[in-house]
C-alpha cells in the first residue's frame, strides 16, 4: 500500500508539469490501477507495466519521437498477454467509473 500511495503523490505533482507529464502520470495511474488487479501474474503485472515507463516518450500525444526506442519494445515484449490486456480494460472503464462520458477515439 506504501507504493501505491507513493505513486499517487507522483501522479499528483506530475499532473501540474505539463500535458507531457499529463500522459506519464496516466501511464503511473494505468500501472498503480493494474497493482489492484489480481489476475494469474498479480505479482509480477506491476513490474512489467512499471517497465513500460520507457515509452513514455512515444506515447504522448505530440510527442516528437515517432518510433518507439528499443529498450520500449523489450519492455513491451516483456509484458504478459494478460496483464496488458487486463490493463487496457481496466483503464478503458475509468471515465465510466469516474462519472465521465465512455471515451470515443478515431
Amino acid at each position: 500500500m506504501k507504493n501505491q500511495q507513493d505513486i499517487m503523490v507522483s501522479l499528483k505533482s506530475l499532473v501540474s508539469l505539463s500535458s507531457r507529464s499529463a500522459a506519464v502520470a496516466l501511464l503511473v495511474l494505468v500501472v498503480s490501477v493494474a497493482v489492484q488487479t489480481h489476475t494469474t501474474n498479480a505479482q509480477s503485472c506491476p513490474t512489467e507495466l512499471t517497465s513500460l515507463n520507457v515509452c513514455a516518450p512515444f506515447v504522448v500525444p505530440g510527442a516528437a519521437v515517432a518510433n518507439p526506442s528499443i529498450d520500449c519494445c523489450n519492455a513491451l515484449q516483456s509484458v504478459h498477454h494478460d496483464c496488458l490486456c487486463s490493463t487496457l480494460r481496466i483503464a478503458s472503464r475509468l471515465p465510466s467509473q469516474c462519472n465521465l462520458p465512455p471515451l470515443t477515439c478515431a
